[in-house]
């Protein structure tokens, strides 16, 4: 009969114990010759325990020394792994070990057991390849940023990507930032349209910033005042409920509405932001509504910015969005 001999190469990359520090094991090559059953050598390889770093073709090195074990025990021929917890084999395959005298009868169980072994081994290498594939680690979900707002982030009266939101987008990218932009934004909206319309927005989009640009138009609507409140500390809390932090954007209100509505409008984004622990950016028209001449910054109506103010209007938002980009 001829001599039959498998011959285990070297793995190409360290392998790691699970177990402790102690167990880490170095791979040698091995031939495993055909000898008489009384003395088969049980090649004790933990295999449960090795992990992470190993390659496909010490997996198959491995597996190979597992699936060669073997053990003559109480008369029986045992084909498995060994067990580290209880300190002995697990049997896969097991055969009666025949009687003194029988030589040839129990080389070619031997022979039989090692074929069964890496027919199995040939069978599983496509799914330990893919098994490692699916076990790598999934990429980072991009960062998703959602603006509700009105007609100042609704690009009104502006040409297609000069307002300040399509600005953002475009200072996302220079900074190399992965992140994308959602402008929910809709001119003329108020604090109860962006209430009704977040939880569709927010179950579609599933934004992790959501920043808050409305209330202006209920200034200017005369609408109650406890009403938006109401309807800002609605959103926003919607919105962390859903797992996004929240940035708010504060408005005024010209001189003439008198100084109470004026100074009570303020303090009411400065409440809902402490309430919900959100940032807040004071007042959105910061260096354009607020300075000698304003009207170089907004369109002919007097009311909405014109494409020179946005790169200002961003500059105020970036100041607080920066700090939870990061």
């Amino acid at each position: 009969m001829m001599d039959s001999k498998v011959l285990l190469p070297e793995p190409e990359a360290p392998t790691m114990a699970a177990v402790s520090r102690a167990a880490r094991a170095k791979w040698i090559s091995r031939k495993i010759r055909r000898v008489p059953l009384e003395s088969v050598t049980l090649l004790k390889t933990c295999s449960t325990e090795i992990i992470g770093t190993a390659s496909v073709s010490e997996r198959a090195t491995e597996l190979i020394s597992d699936m060669t074990a073997f053990l003559v025990k109480t008369r029986t021929i045992c084909l498995g792994t060994w067990d580290c917890n209880k300190q002995r084999p697990r049997c896969w395959l097991a055969a009666q070990k025949p009687q003194a005298g029988a030589g040839v009868l129990s080389g070619r169980i031997l022979q039989a057991l090692r074929t069964v072994a890496l027919l199995f081994l040939l069978s599983a290498l496509p799914w330990t390849a893919l098994a490692q594939t699916s076990s790598a680690p999934a990429a980072a979900t991009p960062l998703k940023l959602l603006v509700l707002g009105d007609s100042l982030s609704a690009e009104y009266g502006l040409a297609r990507g000069t307002g300040w939101v399509a600005l953002l987008q475009k200072r996302l990218l220079s900074e190399k930032s992965s992140a994308t932009v959602v402008n929910a934004s809709i001119s003329g909206d108020t604090t109860s349209g962006g209430r009704s319309r977040l939880p569709g927005l927010l179950k579609q989009h599933q934004p992790q910033i959501v920043i808050i640009e409305l209330g202006g138009n209920d200034a200017l609507r005369g609408l109650p005042m406890n009403m938006t409140e109401e309807n800002m500390m609605a959103m926003t809390q919607a919105a962390q409920k859903a797992g996004a932090r929240v940035l708010l954007l504060g408005m005024q209100v010209p001189p003439n509405y008198g100084n109470a509505y004026r100074t009570t409008f303020e303090a009411m984004y400065v409440k809902v932001a402490k309430a919900t622990q959100s940032p807040l950016v004071p007042f959105f028209l910061k260096g354009v509504a607020d300075i000698d001449n304003a009207l170089q910054f907004f369109q002919s109506d007097r009311i909405h910015p014109n494409e020179s103010a946005h790169p200002i209007m961003l500059a105020n938002v970036w100041q607080e969005l920066r700090k939870l980009l990061k």
